[in-house]
């Protein structure tokens, strides 16, 4: 991995059928100058076996500034999804990825990318997910991948797959979370307007919501906004459900359909957000920290860092703090 001296070098794998739009996301997060904004620098390389034009629909086309070999150089490599899954990868391109594997470089695919990644052979015996629609032909295509469609990004191993469109962006932010400290992320993500994170699964967005989920969607809205206002106070289901004007039976069917999780952790995850910002922005002892995000106690906040980072709190501000004129954004 780079040094805080070394600028993150960021592959992206190009080659025939990638799409435009997972190409701009992976363009828009890495491959922006937001050096005055406390956002590390990185080095975002388009990378291809030839340096020819590849063309992309819409009439757009992508210009390769580097080859295949630069992967050897990349703390990361991430690859676009396609407009047709069915098309196979250049040979090259597969033999790169492999190469990449076998030096245990991480590696990202997007939407539709994971078909590349089973078709080089890194996700055989391992977990992943793609589009929710693509999931039966990766499960029939490439029989020896996990293939699961209840997460928005996973990971198993050192390979990061992601569900469709949208959910690229969340894995992106999530790698530049893991790689930099959630401030990066935050900032980086503010300057694309977009969340810096969404929890629940990609099964929230294959139903279509009745217009009774859509008025219960709004009230939950209300509820959740007024938990991350108090997130302090130690909140249960029944009190929300209280608030929201529901049993804590329907509370819980309704806050589950529209977020794709439980209550319970959905509040998790938002406290410990809360908490990475306070180590990164401020020098707060770390039981004031645990208080004031409504862990409680230290102790209870390090069980879920390790649970859900896996590392300490201790730890986390030992590589993600900044000083106060570093921490503008």
């Amino acid at each position: 991995m780079a040094t805080a001296l070394t600028p993150t070098r960021i592959a992206l794998v190009s080659f025939p059928g990638v799409r435009a739009f997972d190409v701009s996301v992976i363009t828009e997060v890495w491959g922006v100058d937001r050096t005055d904004r406390g956002v590390p620098h990185f080095d975002l390389r388009r990378t291809a076996a030839e340096p020819t034009p590849i063309a992309m629909r819409g009439g757009l086309s992508l210009t390769p500034d580097r080859t295949l070999a630069w992967l050897t150089r990349a703390d990361l490599i991430v690859v676009p999804g396609l407009d047709d899954h069915l098309i196979p990868a250049p040979a090259p391109v597969l033999e790169a990825l492999r190469r990449a594997h076998a030096r245990a470089t991480p590696i990202a695919s997007l939407c539709g990318g994971a078909f590349p990644l089973a078709q080089a052979g890194l996700l055989d015996g391992r977990r992943a997910v793609t589009h929710w629609y693509l999931t039966d032909n990766l499960r029939t295509t490439y029989p020896h991948v996990k293939v699961t469609q209840d997460a928005l990004f996973l990971h198993d191993g050192n390979i990061w797959t992601s569900a469709g469109t949208a959910a690229g962006i969340d894995l992106c932010l999530h790698l530049v979370r893991m790689m930099h400290g959630a401030e990066t992320a935050a900032t980086i993500a503010r300057s694309m307007v977009t969340a810096p994170f969404r929890i629940g699964t990609q099964a929230q967005f294959i139903e279509h919501p009745t217009p009774r989920a859509d008025r219960d969607a709004d009230t939950l809205a209300a509820v959740r906004a007024f938990a991350l206002a108090h997130l302090a106070e130690p909140h249960t289901v029944a009190g929300l459900a209280a608030r929201a004007g529901m049993s804590h039976r329907s509370f819980a069917r309704h806050f589950q359909a529209t977020t794709g999780t439980t209550p319970l952790r959905w509040l998790i995850t938002q406290r410990i957000a809360a908490a990475q910002k306070l180590l990164e922005r401020t020098d707060l002892p770390l039981p004031e920290v645990a208080r004031r995000t409504g862990f409680g106690s230290e102790i209870t906040m390090r069980q879920h860092f390790a649970t859900h980072l896996s590392t300490s709190p201790r730890d986390y501000r030992l590589a993600f703090h900044r000083q106060p004129d570093q921490a503008r954004g």
